[in-house]
């Protein structure tokens, strides 16, 4: 280290440190010029946004500077997954070549902390749907006895999704937090308290905004104050930030609320009033709330919804049960503290919906954020900083509905001013990284909707991948394909796919941007597959969590996967495993959707394009998130396949393709299966 910092030359270099301690590792003259743009943004508190296509190495470039800069270090990730890959086998790994001494904690949310008390009501309780979530609660039990973390990631027998977590982990609105028997124990006060202590902290995205959400009402924090925020996979953030900004109530928030309230009663005051009726009256309203929706999935603002006024009866009903049932625990709350919690919680879902039902209707105005209009920076600041500022006009009321559940939203239309205002309250350094955040090294889109183009001093730079696309990779899109609308479709990508599925021996993912063309394909596929003489393994995402899938496709080796848009990005698989991407359609966002609907709505309220300026570089983005799934190393081969001739034939097709890696292109099919047919070495010479 010289006396300015770390010698960033010396560290990454072929025969330097990391070069020794990290297997397969490749010097990248982009890798190290990253590293140093995050130094620098770190040492001037400044804000960097920064795109390092796939193989520059990002994941090294900022942990080295967030370890040898000083100061706290807060690492936001995409995933949990992501989360356990940086803090199990990243992180330790630069930390050790680098000798540097750095405390590193992992902090999840709550969900995912094993909770003593709730544990332990359901295990007493002996109340659960169904033998399976019962075998599984016992296998919870006897993991909880060996695990020193409580973390569900080490529960490898109980699935991820299983319904029981809900049982045995706890909420914001159910913990007792210092009234709970097992305070001193929490394992979600021990990993706050980790937190707290360690130099570096690794979380998700999701609770990085629940503790800015806490911090705006007045609450106590989540994470720590820190010196430096990096952001990993960024271009989820617009996303991430609508869901936390905006207000959501749901029918299992409900039902999880009435199940509380049963079993703290009947606890601790059985006598004092009939829960059991009471707690199904609730349930039943919000049963009757369901029912008012129709049948079927939907996503509608609440003014397009035919079944309005039942919804809203129905809902008034809902808000009825819940005033009835907070009386009935009010008269009881002194007796318990966890009737006191189910007290207040009930008071709180009752204001969320109450809330819901009074949010305004108006139609959208000209979005300030899409019009370019540049709003003073002491207008972001703290009159700004909840969803309860948001303007008027500025955010859709919308409904969602699935199987026996709904949930009602208030989504802004723009949360550039809320997530601008999260950097302008604390002087640090904020990286944003991705592979994903430019169309063509125009970064305008992201920057406007983070509010991240007002801030004076931000940096945006792009390094492209150092992969060699023109020798590794071929783009194909059929000549004779049918429009993307056309009910024989989706056969029709099943046709193009089957005779590079066998030119390449297998090693394929078909990915669909609809749930019903992926199960449409994968029938196909499964009746035509065995007719073609093609003896290869045939997986469909929701056969199992897609971590077992992607195990599964890399051990077979030779398997074909049909999946949607989940596997579209955070999927890294490497080598002959995969050859063959193919794209069913250009992912552009369904224009039903209620807040598109709105924020299309507004920008033409500004006299704006919102298809051009909105819609196709959202669907870049997308695009170029799906192909990255091809090439993973110097050595991978394959060809991309997107079966949408819209990218070729229509005029902003050129903005689509033209975001994608510097492949080689071609109409003709048989190129495409000679190109899978030659082996490995041929692209090596």
């Amino acid at each position: 280290m010289n006396s300015d910092g770390p010698d960033l030359g010396r560290l990454f270099a072929a025969d330097g440190p990391l070069a020794s301690a990290i297997p397969s590792y490749r010097h990248r003259a982009q890798q190290v010029e990253m590293a140093e743009e995050i130094l620098a943004a770190i040492r001037a508190e400044g804000v960097a946004v920064l795109e390092a296509g796939t193989g520059t190495g990002k994941t090294v470039a900022y942990l080295v500077p967030a370890l040898l800069a000083g100061g706290k270090v807060i690492i936001s990730t995409g995933t949990k997954t992501l989360q356990d890959q940086l803090f199990h086998r990243d992180i330790p790994a630069v930390r050790a070549a680098l000798k540097a001494p750095v405390s590193v904690a992992l902090l999840k949310g709550r969900a995912n902390y094993v909770c003593h008390h709730h544990l332990e009501r359901t295990l007493a309780a002996g109340r659960l749907p169904s033998r399976e979530d019962a075998r599984l609660l016992h296998l919870i039990a006897r993991g909880h006895a060996a695990t020193a973390s409580g973390d569900r990631a080490e529960f490898a027998q109980v699935p991820e999704s299983a319904a029981v977590w809900s049982h045995v982990t706890s909420t914001r609105e159910n913990c007792l937090g210092q009234n709970c028997a097992h305070y001193k124990d929490c394992y979600v006060m021990a990993a706050r308290r980790d937190a707290f202590e360690a130099d570096l902290v690794v979380v998700n995205h999701h609770l990085f905004f629940a503790d800015v959400m806490l911090k705006d009402e007045g609450m106590a924090e989540l994470l720590p104050r820190c010196n430096t925020v990096i952001m990993d996979e960024a271009h989820q953030l617009p996303e991430t930030a609508r869901l936390f900004f905006g207000r959501t109530t749901t029918s299992g928030q409900l039902m999880d609320l009435a199940r509380d309230v049963l079993a703290e009663a009947m606890g601790a005051a059985r006598e004092a009033a009939d829960w059991p009726s009471l707690t199904r009256a609730l349930e039943t309203a919000v049963r009757d709330a369901r029912l008012a929706l129709g049948e079927g999935q939907q996503r509608s603002a609440f003014l397009r919804l035919r079944s309005r006024e039942a919804l809203a009866d129905a809902l008034a009903g809902v808000e009825h049960r819940l005033g009835v049932l907070a009386a009935a625990l009010a008269a009881q709350a002194e007796r318990a503290e966890g009737i006191a919690a189910v007290w207040q919680r009930t008071l709180a879902v009752a204001e969320e919906l109450r809330g819901w039902m009074e949010a305004s209707d108006d139609p959208p105005q000209a979005d300030p954020i899409a019009t370019g209009e540049k709003k003073p920076a002491h207008a972001a600041g703290a009159e700004n900083s909840s969803p309860a500022a948001t303007p008027a006009g500025a955010a859709v009321r919308w409904v969602e509905s699935f199987g026996p559940g709904f949930q009602l939203h208030v989504t802004p239309l723009s949360v550039a001013p809320l997530f601008r205002a999260q950097i302008e309250a604390d002087r640090r350094a904020w990286v944003f990284t991705s592979a994903t955040l430019a169309v063509k090294d125009d970064f305008s889109l992201y920057l406007g909707e983070l509010g991240l183009d007002a801030l004076a001093g931000a940096r945006a730079r792009v390094w492209p991948s150092p992969f060699n696309y023109e020798q590794q990779a071929l783009l194909y899109v059929p000549a004779d394909m049918p429009e993307a609308l056309a009910p024989e479709f989706t056969e029709r990508v099943v046709e193009v796919a089957l005779p590079l599925i066998e030119a390449g021996g297998g090693g394929a993912f078909l990915l669909f941007t609809t749930l019903r063309a992926m199960r449409r394909a994968h029938e196909l596929l499964a009746e035509r597959m065995p007719r073609l003489g093609l003896d290869l393994p045939l997986l469909l995402q929701g056969e199992g969590s897609r971590s077992e899938l992607l195990e599964r496709f890399r051990k077979l080796g030779n398997a074909v996967l049909v999946a949607s848009q989940s596997f579209w990005e955070g999927v890294d698989v490497r080598g002959e495993a995969l050859k063959l991407v193919v794209i069913d359609k250009l992912p552009f966002a369904p224009p039903d959707d209620p807040v598109l609907a709105a924020r299309i709505d507004a920008m033409r309220a500004s006299g704006r394009n919102p298809f051009m300026e909105y819609q196709v570089p959202h669907a870049a983005i997308a695009l170029k998130q799906g192909a990255g799934r091809l090439i993973r190393d110097e050595t991978d081969r394959g060809v991309l396949v997107i079966c949408d001739t819209r990218i070729t034939d229509k005029p902003y097709g050129r903005r689509l393709w033209q975001a994608l890696p510097p492949m080689r292109r071609t109409r003709d099919a048989g190129t495409a299966r000679e190109f899978l047919a030659q082996p490995a070495l041929a692209l090596e010479s």
